[in-house]
C-alpha cells in the first residue's frame, strides 16, 4: 500500500538515489552532478518549513521505503513572487508507472492549495510526454517553451513551462501558510 508523508531529514539518502539517475543519465535534470544525501538534506531544510516536501512509501508494514518525492520551492527571488511556486516530483525506477508520482503530485497541488499559495509552475526539459502527461492529468497546462535553454549530453534542450492555477488570486492576496502549519493534504 503506497503512503504518503512529509519528507524528514532521514529521507535525504533515499530521496538523493532516485534523483541521481535522473541527473547522470538522463537529460530530465539540467544539473551535472548527482547531489548526495548531504546535499539533498540542506535543500530539504532550506524549505524552511514553508515549501513542501513530500514522500511516497511503500507503508510502515514495508519498511516505509521512499519510492518517489514532490517538493515546491520559491519560484522566483523577488518579493512579489512569494505567491508562486516551483515544483518537481521524481519516481524511483522501480515505481514508475503504477500511479505513485500521480497521487504524489495530486498530494502537493492539494497542499499547495491549502497553504494559500496563487500559481504552481513546472519547467521541464523537452521532449518528456510522461512528465507532461502527469504535469495535464494533475491539472497543469502548456504556459510556454524557451528554445535551447540547457546543453547536456552533447545536445541542446528545449525547455517547456507547465501552469497550475492553485487558488483565486485575491486582492491583497493572504500570506501563504507554512508547510509545517498544514501538512499533508490528500483529497479522495
Amino acid at each position: 500500500m503506497i503512503a504518503l508523508r512529509a519528507a524528514r531529514p532521514d529521507d535525504a539518502a533515499a530521496i538523493a538515489a532516485i534523483y541521481a539517475p535522473y541527473v547522470v543519465t538522463g537529460t530530465v535534470s539540467f544539473e551535472t552532478e548527482a547531489p548526495d544525501a548531504r546535499q539533498m538534506r540542506a535543500r530539504m531544510t532550506a524549505s524552511d518549513g514553508l515549501y513542501p516536501w513530500i514522500v511516497a512509501t511503500n507503508g510502515e508494514a514495508d519498511g516505509d521505503a521512499v519510492l518517489a518525492y514532490a517538493y515546491a520551492t520559491k519560484f522566483r527571488e523577488r518579493p512579489a513572487y512569494r505567491y508562486v511556486v516551483e515544483t518537481s516530483v521524481y519516481v524511483s525506477g522501480a515505481a514508475q508507472g503504477q500511479g505513485v508520482g500521480r497521487l504524489l503530485y495530486r498530494a502537493l497541488i492539494d497542499t499547495l492549495r491549502a497553504q494559500g499559495f496563487v500559481q504552481a509552475v513546472s519547467v521541464l526539459a523537452l521532449p518528456n510526454d510522461y512528465s507532461i502527461g502527469l504535469h495535464e492529468a494533475t491539472g497543469f497546462r502548456r504556459a510556454g517553451v524557451l528554445r535551447e535553454m540547457g546543453f547536456k549530453q552533447g545536445r541542446w534542450i528545449d525547455v517547456g513551462f507547465w501552469q497550475c492555477e492553485l487558488t483565486d488570486a485575491t486582492i491583497p492576496p493572504p500570506e501563504p501558510k507554512k508547510f509545517s502549519d498544514v501538512g499533508v493534504i490528500q483529497r479522495g
